[in-house]
């Protein structure tokens, strides 16, 4: 099993930033693909941001130039720093991982966080 621990969120103003860690214990070793995903009340899961264990990382058109997404595979930890933040952001943020990078992408992960709460006042 793999517990993913999430955390960072909060309350910010925007056009701030917030940095989300998300860290992975357990069974590291099926950990290779690494994800963010936002719900919104009334709307479905979406994907923000994935990275595989290589660096190559993968953006939702809406975060792109504003989101970063990076991992440390030593401490089994992937961050999301999200700058120049908007109310649309506001949303459950979830950490995702899988040992595949299509089911992260896709939605399906075989593991997810409990989610931390990510709130932007206009």
């Amino acid at each position: 099993q793999v517990q993913l621990v999430e955390s960072g969120g909060g309350l910010v103003q925007a056009g701030g930033s917030l940095r989300l860690s998300c860290a992975a214990s357990g069974s590291i070793f099926s950990v290779n693909a690494m994800g963010w995903y936002r719900q919104s009340p009334g709307k479905q899961r979406e994907l923000v941001a994935a990275i595989t264990s290589g660096g190559i990382t993968n953006y939702a058109d809406s975060v792109k130039g504003r989101f970063t997404i990076s991992r440390d595979n030593a401490k089994n930890t992937v961050y999301l720093q999200m700058n120049s933040l908007k109310p649309e952001d506001t949303a459950v943020y979830y950490c995702a991982a899988d040992p595949q990078t299509l089911f992260v992408v896709a939605g399906t992960p075989r593991h997810w966080g409990q989610g931390t709460q990510v709130t932007v006042s206009s």
